[in-house]
């Protein structure tokens, strides 16, 4: 019960911790140097606020290896209530975790391409063009990985549904979380002049069902009654 007890609250602290580090990486980091449709204003943000770019790029393999811990936090956690969907919540956030590294790769290159340390021979135009794509495949990256966002908190949620010591709102609210990851995923990609219609409904939906599973885990834990955890 104790044990169970602190894993729950330990993954509530990482889960925390995760949604601070993505914040400041998708939202307060982007808001401070990308312009859209202005390239070159991009290109001058990136090379004036150099620190606060390489600070985005620490963070998300900073926040990619709390993903790592919050899932095998979350695998202790929930192992005995279903085995198969704890092992495929697991496996669906590992395979993002190379995916990740190299588009954070593509970023370091973006950088060094505008200060000139690489492509030396190219002109400032040229360099800047190429930098943008690379900025460009990052951001096309982030479109298909947001699919796994989705897909790993279908499971999460089923677990968090089926648990018996978790309420049965926050899988439910997990689930349809997961749901809308995956639909703003394809919308994004199949219909892009439409994605701004269905990014900030998503991102309302995921932050009620990602919050508050973080803050029940944090504050509450798991159901004090012991007779329906032993059930699992």
């Amino acid at each position: 019960m104790n044990s169970l007890q602190k894993t729950a609250r330990l993954a509530g602290f990482l889960y925390l911790l995760l949604i601070i580090t993505g914040v400041y990486i998708i939202m307060y980091v982007p808001s401070q140097i990308i312009v859209l449709g202005d390239n070159d204003a991009t290109a001058k943000n990136i090379l004036s606020n150099e620190f606060l770019f390489r600070t985005s790029i620490i963070g998300d393999i900073i926040s990619n290896t709390i993903f790592v811990f919050l899932v095998l936090v979350l695998y202790r956690l929930f192992k005995q209530v279903n085995e198969h969907q704890v092992k495929l919540m697991v496996a669906f956030v590992i395979v993002q975790i190379p995916v990740l590294f190299i588009m954070e790769a593509f970023n370091i290159t973006s950088l060094m391409i505008l200060k000139g340390e690489i492509l030396k021979t190219f002109e400032p135009s040229q360099r800047q063009d190429l930098a943008m794509l690379f900025l460009k495949i990052n951001d096309y990256g982030a479109l298909t990985l947001e699919m796994f966002w989705g897909l790993w908190l279908i499971p999460f949620g089923h677990l968090v549904y089926k648990s018996g010591f978790i309420p049965r709102i926050f899988g439910i609210l997990l689930i349809i979380a997961g749901i809308a990851y995956m639909n703003a995923s394809f919308a994004s990609i199949l219909f892009p002049s439409y994605s701004a219609f269905v990014n900030q409904p998503t991102l309302l939906l995921v932050a009620i069902g990602e919050i508050s599973i973080t803050l029940w885990l944090l504050i509450k834990g798991i159901k004090n009654d012991i007779s329906i955890i032993e059930k699992q």
